[in-house]
Order: structure tokens, then C-alpha cells, then sequence
């Protein structure tokens, strides 16, 4: 595809540094919400199984204008098509990013019909080879379901090959299937692995190896430790206890495993939950339950791929970070759900966003002149009230929150879920509202941002159009930025170092490090 303009160069960033000196700056929700009784449902919409509510952001109509103009300017429309049709839309590595493929399944649209699927010469390419590994995958999960001396699965992979599933399998812990545990090992730090260790058993392991190549330093050492645990312990037929997900068969059959499950280069690490990676999810959810995972993605990149950018939810929220971060100057969000099952997100959302966006220069290589990615933290309500809320409300920085809360409640505790969505309301309510203090330490300035996001209930189709929506919220910020939202260099440099330093540990050598590093290496050299 041709060149796109970078937004600092078009006419509606002009115009947007102009709008905001002249009623962005000192903009008052509260006063809008007055002069505008239909600011609510101007700045609210459903998506699919998703509705979300914007009113309370620091946003009026002609802001939203001039940034669906900025988006236009950019080229989103035709960046987001190349996308979808195939296109090698990650220049850096030479890569198509066709993640949406893998949850181009047929589904209901929840009125009885059913939505189409994405065709063309590239999805119609991949599909069968999609379809084939997602068959062989249910297959082998519902098998390890019904195997009963299979009580434990052991997921060792690290960055996308842990956080997507993580967060999935303990989001959905109600879907679960009874009588088996599902632990996740991600950090070389050996405390992880034996904390794991000491709960299971070799024969009633199931161990998922998840690395694309096979090679990712952190996930073998911790493959390796726990092959040579099993080993120890009296495991017998490794190749029954080890699966690999990895498109390296010739390393994963020379560690001893038979069976794998691949994915292509056209899926990212952060992208990949729907793919091999989520096998733990599909023996946790079993098959059906993965299907209606994809379905809800499915619908959600129907809706980004054809809605009107004006009420594309995806849009207009990754269209708000940018009014945020450059024009507001607010350098961080936090993620706050109000549902239990949600508590991996925020950490989830981290890599998602800041591995996909925390990038300085454009996709010529300029160095940017604005900021990218905002920080993306949280924890779920209300435990974040009682920690980081004091900030977000009386702090000096201001702080866009994200609240997510769920009409149906998972359990039958009575009184439970009332107070907990009482809070989430309550929460964004004082963080519009405030309240006046002359003394000052009770006073609550007010007019500080909120989204709020309403889900049915938790379930695999609603998981799946959660995940689904960032995901292409976190590509519309990036495109606008004109940055390269699918490589991560920024992970390479200190992993190529670690290489170097470690076998330092043990000779004490330090000749060529800086005399910080030289410091620090002596201070861990008696121990090695």
C-alpha cells in the first residue's frame, strides 16, 4: 500500500491543537452533560456484546470530528483493509498480520441468523490449513477432557504464549470442566517451576511446551527442568506428558515430544490465544466453548471491519488514547474490572498495548515528535479502591479509568453483586461529579475521565469480543501514530545481553562492561 501521512503531518492535527487550545484544555464534562441532555447517548453505543459508555470522557462533539477527520487523513480505513485482505502490513519483519483469521468461523449472530465470514484470494488460501489445525486441536483437547488420570496441565510458555491463555482460562473459570487444575509457568525464576512442581504429579501431568520456535531461553530452561523432573520422579512415556505448540518439530521431536501444533508467522506472540496457544483454554472450556470464543472475536472484527468509523467502537476508542496522550499530555490508563475472572487482564493489556505501541520512530524510521503508548495498569474493583483510587481522584495527575462490570454474576451469593457494581457506578460517578472541600483535604476536583464498558455475563462469546475489541483499538491508535504496531525490537537487546553477561556470572570475567554492570556482576559472584 502507498505511503500514509503521519498525523502530525495532516490539516486535522492542525485543527486539533487549535480546538484543544480553545476548548479542550479547560473542558468541564459536567457542564456539557448540562447545556447537552443527550451527551449520554451521543457518546454511547453497543458493539457486539459489548456496550460502552463514553459520556464521561474529556470529549465533545467537535474533538470527535476532527479526530474520525484525523483517522481518515491517516489512511486508517485503507491501513485496516490492507490488514484484513493480507497485506505485509508488519514492514519491519516482511509479515502479513492475519490473526483474525483464526476465528474466521462461521457463528450466530444472536437473532438466529449467522454472520459471513472474510474471503479472498489470501483467507481463502489459509483457511483449510486454519480449519485442519483447529479440528486437530479440539480434538486432542476434548481427549485430554475425558482422559481422568489427567488431573493437572502445566502451560509453560512466557509473553504471548502465557498471558493471552492465562487470562482466558482464569476469566472463564466458570466454563470450566471440573476435576482438573491448570497452572502457568512463565518466569525463568526457578521459585515459579517449583512452586508448580511440588503440587503435581508425573502421572497426572500434562505438560504444554509453547514457544514457536522452540528456542525462547526462559521457556526451555523451564521445559528442561521439568522433562528432568519428570524423569526423576518416575515419569514414564514423556511423549504422552509433553505436547509441543511450536512450528520447530525437529527440536520438539529431539526433546522427546510426538505431538505438536503450529501456527504461522502471520500470527503474533500477543495475538495468539486464538491459535495452537490456546490449547489450555481448549481443554479448560472444551471444544464448544472455544468455537463461541472465536465467534465473539468474529463478530467484533466484523463490526471494525464494516461499521462506519463514527460508531466503531474500536475507532473511537483508540481515536480517544490519541486525544489523550497528545493532546491532554495523559501519560497512563488504568484497567479496573469489576469481575474477579478479569484480574489478568490489566496484564494481559500491558504487552497488548505497550509491546504493540511503545515505539519512537514511524514506519520510514523517523523519529517520532509525539508520544505513543500511554502505561496500561489496573487491578480489579474494588480492590484498586483501596489502593491506587486515592491518586486517581485526589492525585495531581490525572488518570483515565476503565471500568468493566458484568449483568449477570457467575455465583448466587446473595447481596454480593449489587454492592460490587454499586461500586464500579459510585467510582466513575465521583470521578466525574467531585465534591467541593474549602479545607482542601476532603475535596474532590471531579471532572477526571471514565469509560465504563457493560458485558452480559462472562462467557467464552464475550470474552472472546472483549479481547477482540482491544485488539483492534490498540492497531487504530498505532496507525494513526504511523508507527509499526506488530514487531517488538525493544524485547531483543537486553535478551541478547543476558547471553553474554551469564556465563560471566561464572568466570567473573568483566572486562568491556560498563562499571555499573561490572559492580553488580561482583556483588552475584559468590554465588556462582
Amino acid at each position: 500500500m502507498k505511503q500514509r501521512l503521519r498525523c502530525d503531518e495532516t490539516p486535522a492535527w492542525t485543527q486539533l491543537l487549535s480546538h484543544f487550545d480553545q476548548h479542550g484544555r479547560h473542558f468541564d464534562v459536567r457542564a456539557d452533560f448540562e447545556r447537552d441532555p443527550d451527551r449520554f447517548s451521543r457518546f454511547s453505543q453497543s458493539a457486539p456484546h459489548v456496550f460502552a459508555d463514553l459520556s464521561k470522557n474529556r470529549i465533545d462533539a467537535q474533538a470527535e470530528a476532527l479526530l474520525m477527520q484525523l483517522a481518515r487523513e491517516t489512511g486508517l480505513e485503507a491501513h485496516r483493509d490492507a490488514m484484513l485482505a493480507g497485506e505485509p502490513v508488519n514492514s519491519t519483519e516482511g509479515r502479513a498480520v492475519m490473526h483474525h483469521l483464526l476465528r474466521n468461523q462461521p457463528c450466530s449472530d444472536g437473532q438466529g441468523g449467522s454472520l459471513p465470514v472474510f474471503r479472498g484470494a489470501v483467507a481463502d488460501a489459509a483457511m483449510p490449513d486454519v480449519n485442519a489445525t483447529l479440528r486437530d486441536m479440539l480434538t486432542f483437547a476434548e481427549r485430554v477432557r475425558a482422559d481422568a488420570q489427567i488431573t493437572d496441565i502445566v502451560n509453560i510458555g512466557i509473553g504471548g504464549s502465557d498471558l493471552g491463555p492465562q487470562m482466558a482460562v482464569v476469566a472463564l473459570q466458570a466454563h470450566a470442566l471440573p476435576g482438573k487444575r491448570f497452572h502457568f509457568v512463565s518466569n525463568v525464576d526457578g521459585d515459579e517451576l517449583g512452586e508448580v512442581l511440588e503440587q503435581i504429579k508425573p502421572a497426572h501431568t500434562l505438560f504444554l511446551v509453547a514457544s514457536k520456535t522452540f528456542t525462547t531461553r526462559e521457556t526451555m530452561t523451564n521445559a528442561h527442568s521439568a522433562r528432568r523432573w519428570f524423569l526423576e520422579q518416575g515419569g514414564a512415556d514423556l511423549a504422552r506428558h509433553f505436547v509441543a505448540l511450536t512450528t520447530n518439530l525437529e527440536a520438539a521431536q529431539a526433546f522427546g515430544i510426538r505431538t505438536t501444533f503450529g501456527f504461522r508467522d502471520w500470527v503474533g506472540g500477543r495475538y495468539s490465544m486464538w491459535s495452537a496457544i490456546g490449547l489450555p483454554l481448549a481443554i479448560a472450556i472444551g471444544a464448544e466453548g472455544f468455537r463461541a470464543l472465536l465467534g465473539g472475536a468474529h463478530a467484533m472484527d466484523l463490526h471494525f471491519a464494516h461499521t462506519p468509523l463514527e460508531r466503531n467502537l474500536p475507532v473511537r476508542l483508540g481515536l480517544l488514547d490519541v486525544w489523550y496522550r497528545n493532546f491532554h499530555g495523559f501519560a497512563s490508563r488504568s484497567v479496573a474490572p469489576y469481575h474477579h475472572g478479569l484480574r489478568r487482564l490489566p496484564a494481559y493489556l500491558q504487552q497488548l498495548e505497550m509491546e504493540s505501541n511503545g515505539k519512537r520512530v514511524d514506519l520510514q524510521g523517523r523519529a517520532l515528535g509525539y508520544s505513543t503508548s500511554p502505561v496500561v495498569w489496573g487491578e480489579p474493583g474494588t480492590n484498586g479502591q483501596h489502593a491506587f483510587f486515592q491518586m486517581i481522584h485526589q492525585g495531581t495527575d490525572i488518570v483515565p479509568v476503565e471500568f468493566i462490570a458484568v449483568r449477570e454474576p457467575a455465583h448466587d451469593l446473595p447481596g454480593h453483586h449489587a454492592q460490587l457494581v454499586a461500586n464500579a457506578l459510585a467510582q466513575a460517578q465521583a470521578l466525574l461529579q467531585g465534591r467541593s472541600d474549602a479545607g482542601g483535604h476532603r475535596h474532590f476536583p471531579g471532572n477526571r475521565p471514565s469509560t465504563f464498558f457493560v458485558l452480559e455475563r462472562m462467557d467464552p462469546t464475550t470474552l472472546g469480543a472483549l479481547v477482540a475489541l482491544y485488539e483492534h483499538r490498540v492497531f487504530v491508535s498505532g496507525s494513526v501514530w504511523g508507527i509499526n504496531s506488530f514487531d517488538q525490537w525493544g524485547v531483543e537487546l537486553g535478551k541478547q545481553l543476558a547471553q553474554d553477561i551469564q556465563p560471566r556470572l561464572a568466570t567473573g570475567d568483566v572486562r568491556g562492561l560498563d562499571a555499573s554492570t561490572a559492580g553488580l556482576l561482583r556483588q552475584f559472584r559468590p554465588r556462582f
